[in-house]
């Protein structure tokens, strides 16, 4: 409880602030809208099940975009680091795309295959693969060469060196670019959501567009915060563990 207390009173804190800016009219409501009129949508939203059927649409998408990331992203980070041709061609690719906004690839999307799920697949993916790959590779060229001449004088070679030794040791590069990933996903997501329109399903970012496009700034920053706590969630739910988990399996973990 005691590790809770100081978020939960500086986000108080800071709402009650928020809250009282606006009734006292510095803040415009139409521009900046309450606190308690953020969290009466949310409450409307949920209950209509309008929120809650838009989460899992985006989260779905996001998912499904994500893994198939990860699984192209990871062996294309080994095939970088192990070959000096991929290094010097899939490698410097990589590194390019990374800087190249995902929301760029909405045109292309769009004419390649139309409004629909592949489309919206297509930008998550080639948002968030370049962060994978390129972390993948700084983490197997990382691994101490040590590692590998030890395990090679006990007889490992091939496949399982690469399984028990050089991805293992590459594990917090790995996780740190599957981090970046999955932030990068979110953000290509929610753009795609916002510029590609389908019947397929409502998410997130199409709630958001439809907000902004009515000025209902409540409906806005709802929207926003159901990001963030998505967000957070993922996070502590699933990167943390992962996070202490090589911390206790390396000895690294602070007391």
């Amino acid at each position: 409880m005691k590790r809770w207390l100081p978020p939960i009173l500086f986000f108080a804190a800071l709402a009650g602030a928020w809250e009282w800016l606006v009734r006292q009219g510095v803040w415009p409501r139409a521009i900046v809208p309450a606190p308690s009129e953020v969290v009466r949508y949310l409450v409307t939203a949920v209950a209509d099940g309008t929120l809650l059927g838009a989460t899992g649409v985006t989260l779905r998408r996001l998912v499904l975009g994500y893994l198939i990331g990860f699984g192209f992203g990871l062996p294309a980070g080994v095939l970088i680091a192990r070959f000096r041709f991929f290094r010097h061609t899939l490698g410097l690719l990589a590194l390019g795309l990374q800087s190249l906004p995902s929301i760029c690839w909405a045109p292309l999307a769009l004419l390649w295959f139309g409004q629909t799920e592949t489309a919206m697949a297509f930008i998550v993916v080639m948002g968030c693969v370049w962060s994978i790959t390129l972390a993948t590779d700084a983490g197997v060229r990382h691994v101490p060469p040590i590692y590998r001449w030890a395990a090679m004088t006990m007889g490992s070679r091939g496949l399982h060196l690469w399984v028990h030794v050089i991805l293992p040791a590459a594990l917090p590069f790995i996780l740190s670019g599957m981090k970046q990933g999955w932030a990068f996903a979110w953000r290509s997501l929610m753009a795609a959501e916002i510029y590609v329109a389908i019947l397929t399903g409502f998410g997130l970012g199409h709630l958001l567009h439809y907000g902004r496009e009515l000025h209902a700034m409540d409906a806005v920053l709802g929207i926003m915060l159901v990001i963030i706590l998505v967000g957070l969630a993922t996070d502590k739910l699933l990167f943390a563990p992962l996070e202490r988990f090589i911390h206790m399996r390396w000895g690294t973990e602070r007391a």
